[in-house]
C-alpha cells in the first residue's frame, strides 16, 4: 500500500528531525496539541461522522472543527468538552 511508504518516509524524516535538540523541544512542547487534536479525529471517525455531522452535534461551525483538528485554532476547555459531548463521550484532563 502506498501510504505504508509514506508513513514509513515520514517516521524516518520524523526521528531524524528529533536528533536536533531544539526541534526536540518544540515537538514535546506541543505533545498536548497533538494528543487532542488525534483524540478529536479517533472519535469522529470511530463513529463515521464528517466534520460537517461532529460540528452540528456540537453546536459550532464546521471551518472551525477543522481549524481545530488540523492545528490552526487553539480551542477552549469549553469547546473540547462541546466536542466531547458530541462525539458522546467526556472530557477528562489530567497531568501526569
Amino acid at each position: 500500500m502506498p501510504w505504508k511508504a509514506a508513513v514509513s518516509d515520514l517516521r524516518k524524516y520524523l526521528d531524524e528531525q528529533l536528533k536536533n535538540p531544539e526541534f526536540a523541544e518544540e515537538w514535546e512542547r506541543q505533545a498536548a496539541e497533538r494528543a487532542y487534536r488525534r483524540a478529536i479525529i479517533e472519535a469522529r471517525v470511530g463513529q463515521n461522522l464528517t466534520q460537517k455531522e461532529l460540528a452540528e452535534r456540537c453546536g459550532i461551525r464546521q471551518s472551525n472543527l477543522s481549524r481545530i483538528e488540523t492545528g490552526n485554532s487553539s480551542p477552549t476547555v469549553a469547546t473540547l468538552q462541546q466536542i466531547a459531548k458530541g462525539c458522546g463521550k467526556t472530557l477528562y484532563i489530567e497531568f501526569r
